[in-house]
């Protein structure tokens, strides 16, 4: 049985954990498979809404098993605070959440290594969220780490206290004024890691292979996004995992040829968080706008979101990399009311119009070369078929659907699951 995977196009806060919602009664297993609680992925259905962070986005379906794969990062404390929050609506965690025991863990002295990093860094810092994600990655392929295997074994808390000594002495040498009492964290770790022992740990390369053979569906879902992948996204300003195709391979243990539809997540406009470069970025009205009605602002940090207009050039370049075969459009409610959209089709790069992702998108190397579109009037929030969609909106997906050579499969016109049209 394949396996089927989930993905952002861009910078991350692309809409995957409501498409994973959506998805998720077509599955029995619903796997991360990388990143960590610097992911923030909202869910709305009967008029609440849900932020998980490390928990997979199927958690609220009944039959689904929610698997967190070996390459996610877990933060014991933000772990057992996502289950508190989950509490109130009778989950059976024992029987939906499996954590595999190669899955790194995250520290206390990881978090104040990642603050410690940052702050020395002042004007040139990268925006981290200061999760401890990247310190963690560092230990994880510097053959270094704790997982989360290592705390069944006697001898752990030994292990733990040699690395935490390692860190502190790295946190010294940043030379930088960081307050912190790592004895009450180490208290709110340890209370944590109990917690999170009560869950199943499993070899899970081993359980998906099973599961395989069994004729289970299983969808891998990713966090942040295709352009803060470590290899092909915009360094140094990504993140510390691979975000890309490829990287549910690694991090599930999944086999290439298993993969088969790959569902390309991307929103009808552009965001970025934190530093890093962004061409079409806009600092006028349509994009206070964009913000405004998009609601932008981190799911996780709070921090407004940097707005601007579809780039073709990146998203195609993650198509590419990707291998990506149906795309579904997020937040075309967003741009309703706008007299005309403007699509980023090209690059001025150095004095050559080129249309591929290169090297470097710095705004000193890229100016963008845009296709003016018309705008939209019409509030799609209320519509639930695509022949009710406005004919300046089909021409949009249609013009998107030629230039990028994948389907549009499915548009999201508002937030909640049910605001979800298919083509």
């Amino acid at each position: 049985m394949a396996v089927d995977l989930l993905l952002g196009l861009q910078w991350g806060d692309e809409g995957k954990g409501k498409i994973v919602d959506v998805l998720t009664r077509n599955y029995d297993i619903i796997a991360r498979f990388q990143g960590g609680p610097n992911a923030g992925h909202t869910l709305e259905f009967d008029g609440i809404k849900h932020v998980l962070h490390t928990i997979p986005s199927g958690i609220f379906h009944e039959n689904a098993i929610n698997l967190v794969g070996n390459g996610v990062v877990i933060d014991p404390v933000i772990f057992r605070k996502e289950l508190e929050n989950l509490a109130k609506f009778n989950l059976d965690f024992h029987k939906k959440l499996l954590i595999s025991r190669k899955a790194h863990l995250i520290l206390p002295t990881h978090r104040l290594l990642d603050a410690a990093s940052e702050a020395s860094k002042g004007k040139a810092k990268i925006g981290s969220t200061l999760k401890g994600i990247g310190p963690t990655y560092m230990d994880k392929t510097g053959r270094n780490g704790i997982r989360v295997g290592d705390t069944e074994l006697p001898d752990w808390k030994v292990r733990y206290r040699a690395l935490a000594d390692k860190h502190e002495a790295m946190i010294d040498f940043y030379n930088v004024d960081i307050q912190y009492n790592l004895a009450e964290l180490e208290n709110d770790f340890f209370s944590a890691i109990e917690s999170l022992k009560k869950l199943r740990f499993i070899d899970s390369e081993e359980y998906l292979y099973q599961a395989q053979q069994e004729g289970k569906t299983i969808l891998a879902e990713g966090a942040q996004g295709s352009l803060l992948d470590i290899d092909f996204g915009t360094y140094p300003y990504v993140t510390s995992s691979n975000t890309t195709a490829a990287g549910a391979c690694t991090g599930l243990g999944v086999a290439p040829n298993k993969i088969k539809e790959v569902f390309g997540i991307f929103k009808a406009y552009a965001t970025r968080v934190g530093s890093g470069p962004f061409p079409t970025e806009l600092f006028d009205d349509y994009g206070a706008t964009m913000g405004r009605v998009g609601n932008e602002f981190g799911a996780t940090t709070g921090r407004p979101r940097r707005c601007g207009w579809l780039d073709l050039v990146a998203l195609k370049y993650a198509v590419q990399v990707n291998g990506v075969t149906q795309l579904m459009m997020m937040k075309g409610d967003v741009l309703s009311g706008f007299d005309k959209l403007m699509v980023c089709t090209a690059y001025n790069y150095k004095g050559d119009v080129i249309t591929h992702l290169p090297y470097n998108i710095e705004e000193q190397n890229v100016t963008p070369i845009y296709t003016e579109m018309k705008g939209w009037k019409e509030d799609l929030t209320k519509m639930t078929k695509h022949t009710e969609l406005p004919q300046a909106l089909n021409d949009y997906i249609d013009f998107l659907e030629k230039e990028l050579e994948v389907p549009i499969k499915i548009v999201s016109v508002g937030p909640d699951r049910k605001q979800t049209i298919h083509r």
